[in-house]
């Protein structure tokens, strides 16, 4: 997942276009109190971080003075240190000003996304289960924070509800039937892969027998998660969700399961503390 291709530097231009529109408005009146001139600034991290977001904080540079020049210390995935100097960015002070803070937002927000999903991944050290993240995203940074969690080491669950089918409760209740809405979605678009929700052990018998890629484990207890990756073993793979925390989630990768998907990768984060300081 590149920050680099076309589709996906079009969807950050328009992230941060609209972050800069909601910040400056009708124009920055305190930058305008400053002098016109050149100067070099440096952004610090204040604490133990992955960095993530470079893409979305030179955006906001570029789009303000496509001559402000970003220089970084690091790159997209690195781990950083207290009082770290990441970057240091020049040009004209006034718009280093105005996007200042819309470029730190992207920088602090990302990073936590993947400062968040290393410290859950450390916890799955020598584990074969594979993290993935879920569309429990920030209204608007879908890609970003998915991208943050991939530059962390983890996996990309779905990034919509166009690339995959995950067939839950209210799908199974319209559809008749777990073998009825499965049949379904192999007919529609059988290149997509089809996940299947199951709330028991005889639900996921159902998923495995009607040629089902995932079943998702949901409310499963330790015992019946056990039963679970008995029966799917080289039929089906196994998804567990749901209460996933650093107390929980090597417990679950211990009982054998493919995937453990955490909502809070990306709902649970607390902003990194970076901050930009003109050089005198």
């Amino acid at each position: 997942m590149s920050p680099h291709r076309p589709e996906h530097l079009a969807a950050i231009a328009d992230s941060v276009r609209t972050a800069l529109a909601e910040d400056i408005g009708t124009g920055d009146v305190s930058a305008q109190l400053c002098r016109p001139e050149l100067i070099c600034a440096r952004v610090i991290c204040r604490q133990t971080a992955v960095l993530c977001g470079q893409a979305w904080f030179d955006e906001a540079f570029k789009q303000l003075d496509p001559n402000i020049e970003v220089e970084w210390q690091n790159k997209d995935g690195d781990t950083l240190h207290a009082d770290h100097i990441v970057c240091l960015v020049n040009g004209p002070a006034r718009r280093i000003l105005s996007a200042e803070r819309t470029a730190l937002n992207f920088l602090q927000t990302l990073s936590a996304t993947a400062t968040n999903t290393k410290r859950l991944l450390h916890r799955l050290t020598g584990s074969r289960t594979k993290l993935l993240d879920t569309r429990k995203t920030i209204p608007g940074l879908r890609y970003a924070q998915k991208y943050a969690v991939r530059c962390a080491g983890a996996g990309n669950h779905r990034m919509g509800l166009y690339d995959a089918y995950l067939i839950k409760e209210n799908h199974i209740s319209a559809c008749g039937s777990i073998s009825q809405a499965v049949k379904q979605a192999q007919k529609q678009n059988p290149a997509l892969s089809v996940e299947v929700e199951v709330e028991s052990l005889a639900q996921l018998k159902e998923a495995i027998a009607c040629h089902a890629d995932i079943a998702l484990l949901d409310n499963f207890s330790s015992p019946q998660v056990e039963q679970a990756v008995m029966l799917a073993k080289e039929k089906i793979k196994l998804e567990v969700s749901g209460n996933i925390s650093m107390q929980t989630i090597a417990q679950y990768a211990g009982l054998g399961v493919d995937y453990i998907s955490a909502g809070c990768l990306t709902k649970h984060i607390q902003a990194v503390d970076f901050s930009m300081l003109f050089v005198k």
